[in-house]
């Protein structure tokens, strides 16, 4: 018996390899030895090199008519698991001081519960292989990762480590982020803050209150604006902060109904209170409203927020049509200032341009007039169908790509509106920015602004890439906060390996999946040992600033046999 190799070449030249398991059968019409297929595992590149090894492993000791285990010299491979994740998570984990501040807030309370290992094994699966905390325990931490300091974990310790991790979280995140800025060098000048929807798979809202240890909390799932089109689902909102190098300043869970516009003032309270040095707030049109504007001025508060150029008629009247000229700041960026009103009572804006983009709008714009010209030639032709020309008719004035252009007559009939395309042709490549911060440059506010790109980021990787943060599995509200500041403590952990490394943590964590722990039976004995580290992983570790593995992890009395 042995293992068959076989290949076939398709049409695209590329060259596909199969494994089979064969034995090798007389053929007496041939008069030669065939090979009979016992098993195909399929493509080589998909076949489960654990599950090979145990076949081997397996067969061997049937035919051999061997004890599984603990033969003189007999050297038996019991379990490969990853280990080079979890060692640089560990590592920057308690370089960032986490472990120690979790241990004193548990000690404080004169309790000596798991919760810093729990806390540790979550976040860290968070990072590597984001899941549920169910999945967690029962696959994550047994069989995929070497991590031996949550082996007596139990699914409900997790659990109370989230509600741990609720009561203390405003002094967790405050400690992190203290020790993290001075860690990394973080500039915390310039604070950004941005919110963004997490919507849950249920269909009813929450209502009510949740009891949690003697008070009430509210239940966040609410219906509000998705900002991915989910207005059906209830939602939470969450908001994050995060300086310019995107290193997570604090976090906050919303009820699904929360306007953007009426966080600002807890926003600015909770931030206040921890008493950063002078700050900028940097927010986009979400946040630009006169009361924000109030609120974020009080005690010298500064600001540099986006305007919604398209719906402020101070913007249109007196921002657009000032006359003056550009002055460039940047490859693709031109500004110009405007001030609108005096005294006390005076605003200052500043208008940006990007000419590249300019010429990208302009160019999408002549094409959906022309699609739309031709839809509305298209309707003319279609008279004698009186319903699909009034569903037609109501399907264009709805659609976000055409409607903006369109105007209705009284009869009915629709056509393009000359006023309303000029109005968008003034925004081509603009945006308006407003700041009370007089001593700020108009390029630092207009490049500040451009840096909002990297709270999106933020949320990406939150949300969607890497670290997962949706679904959410919880619904009590203490749960729901908590899942979210364990996603917060992940990024923590991501941005400050990519900010020493000065690569992505894509790279990073493609690198450090070479190294593995490896377990291994030599006669009564069972040891753990850390792979060979490939010259990448050198690399890695060394940019990172954390020391190798040791090559020897453990070594204990092997188990008796069953």
């Amino acid at each position: 018996m042995y293992l068959r190799t076989t290949r076939r070449r398709n049409q695209d030249g590329s060259v596909v390899t199969y494994l089979q398991l064969a034995i090798n059968v007389w053929d007496p019409v041939k008069k030669q030895a065939t090979a009979q297929v016992v098993h195909n595992f399929g493509r080589a590149e998909d076949v489960d090199k654990d599950d090979i090894r145990r076949l081997i492993s397996s067969l061997s000791r049937i035919g051999l008519g061997e004890e599984p285990r603990g033969g003189p010299g007999e050297m038996v491979l019991l379990s490969s698991r990853a280990l080079g994740g979890v060692h640089v998570a560990r590592a920057l984990w308690t370089e960032l001081g986490i472990d120690a501040l979790l241990r004193s807030l548990d000690h404080a309370r004169g309790r000596h519960a798991p919760h810093e290992p729990a806390l540790f094994a979550m976040v860290a699966q968070r990072l590597l292989a984001p899941g549920s905390k169910r999945s967690c325990h029962l696959r994550w931490l047994r069989d995929s990762t070497y991590l031996p300091e949550a082996a007596g974990l139990h699914l409900e310790h997790l659990y109370r480590a989230m509600d741990f991790l609720f009561d203390h979280a405003e002094q967790v995140e405050r400690g992190v982020f203290e020790r993290a800025a001075a860690l990394l060098a973080a500039d915390v000048e310039l604070i950004f803050f941005d919110t963004t929807s997490c919507y849950f798979e249920v269909d009813e809202d929450d209502e009510g209150k949740w009891p949690y240890k003697g008070w009430g909390l509210e239940r966040p799932r609410k219906r509000g604006h998705n900002k991915e089109g989910r207005d059906g689902n209830p939602q939470v909102v969450v908001a994050l902060a995060v300086t310019k190098d995107g290193v997570p300043v604090r976090s906050w869970v919303f009820p699904g109904n929360t306007v953007d516009v009426t966080t600002v003032a807890q926003i600015k309270q909770d931030l206040a209170a921890w008493k950063l040095t002078r700050v900028i707030l940097v927010g986009d049109a979400g946040m630009d409203s006169e009361e924000n504007r109030k609120a974020l001025s009080l005690g010298l508060g500064r600001y540099v927020l986006a305007v919604p150029a398209g719906r402020s008629k101070e913007v249109q009247d007196e921002v657009l049509s000032r006359a003056g000229r550009y002055r460039k700041v940047q490859e693709n960026l031109e500004v110009k200032e405007v001030i609108v009103g005096e005294g006390e009572c005076r605003r200052r804006y500043i208008l940006c341009r990007n000419q590249d983009e300019a010429t990208r709008q302009r160019g999408r714009r002549e094409r959906v007039l022309r699609e739309l010209a031709e839809e509305l030639a298209s309707l003319g032709r279609a008279r004698g169908d009186a319903a699909a020309h009034s569903k037609r008719v109501c399907g264009l004035i709805a659609s976000q790509r055409y409607g903006r252009y369109l105007t209705q007559a009284k009869d009915g009939s629709i056509d393009i509106d000359a006023a309303k395309v000029k109005k968008a042709g003034r925004l081509d490549g603009r945006f308006v920015i407003t700041t009370n911060d007089d001593t700020i440059d108009a390029s630092d506010a207009a490049a500040a602004y451009k840096a909002m790109m990297l709270i999106e980021s933020c949320f990406r990787r939150l949300k969607t890439t890497g670290l997962r943060m949706r679904p959410l599995y919880h619904w009590t509200p203490h749960r729901i906060e908590a899942h979210v500041k364990l996603c917060v403590l992940a990024l923590h952990l991501q941005r400050a390996a990519e900010i020493r490394a000065k690569d992505s943590w894509r790279n990073i964590s493609h690198v450090l999946e070479q190294i593995h722990a490896v377990e291994v039976q030599v006669g009564s004995k069972t040891i753990v040992r850390t792979t060979e580290l490939t010259a990448d992983a050198q690399r890695v570790l060394a940019s990172l600033g954390v020391a190798r593995p040791k090559d020897v992890l453990a070594v204990r009395d092997a188990a008796p046999a069953a």
